[in-house]
């Protein structure tokens, strides 16, 4: 059984910071390329960040580009995004995703709601 948590969610300020975590359990966290996705009401769900198993490679979509890092800690299974600069339009749920590299299965925690206020 693999659970992802997500915490580190909440409301902030237009231009501030958040950090989110997402922890995993089972025994995938090691071969599994992770990553945040978010989805605002009415719209699809996108690519915030994604960071192969090994962290070596980071991807991010183009509007956070700049402003959000995604990393890795093998050690303690868990992916962060360190979000700065927020603005009003990175309101949105927070998802993290694993994606196992041998597989391609994904598994998806609950979300965080992230909420930028102007």
């Amino acid at each position: 059984q693999v659970q992802l948590v997500e915490s580190g969610g909440g409301l902030v300020q237009a231009g501030g910071s958040l950090r989110l975590s997402c922890g995993a359990s089972g025994s995938i966290f090691r071969i599994a390329d992770m990553g945040w996705y978010r989805q605002a009401p009415g719209k699809q769900r996108e690519l915030v960040a994604v960071i192969t198993n090994g962290g070596s490679t980071t991807n991010y979509g183009d509007s956070v580009k700049g402003r959000f890092t995604i990393s890795r800690d093998n050690a303690k299974n868990t992916v962060y995004l360190q979000m700065n600069s927020l603005k009003p339009e990175d309101t949105s749920v927070y998802y993290c995703n694993a994606r196992v590299v041998f597989t391609r299965r994904d598994y998806w925690g609950q979300g965080t709601q992230v909420t930028v206020s102007s």
